[in-house]
C-alpha cells in the first residue's frame, strides 16, 4: 500500500467561459505547468477550458489557485469545476496543452452552456431524482465506458463519441414525451453541454449531476449508492470505484484517448 505522502495528486477541471484569447493563453499555461513539473492534458477553446493534470500536492494546489484566482485568466474561471483525487503513481506520460474548436466536441453551435444550461443536482439529491418514475435517466458517455459501470436503470445511447449525442437526441428524444430528463457523465462536462443542446431543442425540464459520477462516488456512501460497476477515467488509472479508489483494468487504458 502506498504511503499517503508519496501519492501523486490529480485534478480534473473544466469551465465553460468566454476565452477569446485562448490561443495566446496556450504558451503561458504550458510554461506554468512545466515549471510545476505537472503532466497531463489540457484543452483550450474559445468556449472554455477542460483537462486533467497530476503532480505533487503543493504543485496541484498552486495550479488550481492560478486557474481560478490568478492573473493568467483574470478571474474568468472563478466557477471552475474541480475534482481532486490521488494516484499511486504518475498517471500521465507527458504534458499536453492543445487548442480546440470545442472543449468537448458536440458540433452544435446552439449548445452554449455560457447562455443556458440544465439544472444542477447535487450528489446527495441525485438518488431521489432518478428514482422518480417519470424521470428518463441518460448516460451521456461512450458505450465502452457504460459497459464498465452505470447507474441502475440508465439508458445507454450507444455512442462511439460524444458528437453522436445530438443524432441520438434527434432520433430518440421528444420534448412532448420526455418531460423530465436527468443526465450524467464522468465529471460533468459532457452532460452540461448535452443539457444546453436539449434546452435549445425545446426540452423544458433537464437536469444533470453536478460534479459528475466522480463526485457521486466520492460523496455518496456505497451502502446508499445506485451506481453499479466502475467508472472509466482517461488516464493510466483506468477505473475508479467508491471513494475514488483505483480499480485499474489489466493495467491498460483500453486504447482510448480522452473524449473530446
Amino acid at each position: 500500500m502506498s504511503d499517503a505522502n508519496s501519492l501523486t495528486k490529480v485534478v480534473a477541471f473544466y469551465q465553460f467561459a468566454a476565452l477569446p484569447d485562448y490561443r495566446e493563453l496556450r504558451e503561458p499555461l504550458r510554461a506554468y505547468c512545466a515549471g510545476l513539473a505537472l503532466k497531463g492534458s489540457v484543452l483550450l477553446a474559445q468556449e472554455g477550458i477542460n483537462g486533467t493534470v497530476a503532480g505533487g500536492a503543493d504543485a496541484i494546489d498552486a495550479f488550481a489557485h492560478e486557474l481560478a484566482r490568478g492573473e493568467m485568466f483574470g478571474g474568468r474561471l472563478d466557477n471552475l469545476e474541480l475534482k481532486f483525487s490521488n494516484a499511486a503513481a504518475m498517471p500521465f506520460g507527458r504534458l499536453k496543452v492543445r487548442l480546440k474548436k470545442e472543449i468537448v466536441t458536440l458540433g452544435d453551435a446552439a449548445a452554449d452552456p455560457t447562455r443556458q444550461v440544465g439544472t444542477y443536482v447535487d450528489a446527495s439529491e441525485w438518488n431521489a431524482l432518478i428514482a422518480a418514475p417519470d424521470t428518463l435517466l441518460l448516460d451521456t458517455r461512450n458505450a465502452f465506458e457504460v459497459a464498465m459501470g452505470s447507474f441502475e436503470g440508465a439508458v445507454d445511447p450507444g455512442l462511439e463519441s460524444f458528437g453522436q449525442f445530438k443524432d441520438f437526441a434527434a432520433r430518440q428524444l421528444d420534448p412532448a414525451k420526455h418531460r423530465r430528463i436527468a443526465m450524467f457523465c464522468t465529471g460533468g462536462i459532457r452532460c452540461e453541454k448535452a443539457s444546453a443542446h436539449l434546452l435549445a431543442r425545446g426540452f423544458a425540464e433537464v437536469y444533470h449531476l453536478k460534479g459528475g459520477i466522480l463526485r457521486y462516488l466520492e460523496e455518496v456512501p456505497e451502502t446508499q449508492s445506485r451506481w453499479r460497476g466502475e467508472c472509466f477515467v482517461f488516464d493510466e488509472r483506468v477505473a475508479l470505484g467508491h471513494g475514488l479508489r483505483e480499480r485499474g483494468l489489466l493495467g491498460q487504458n483500453m486504447g482510448h484517448d480522452r473524449d473530446e
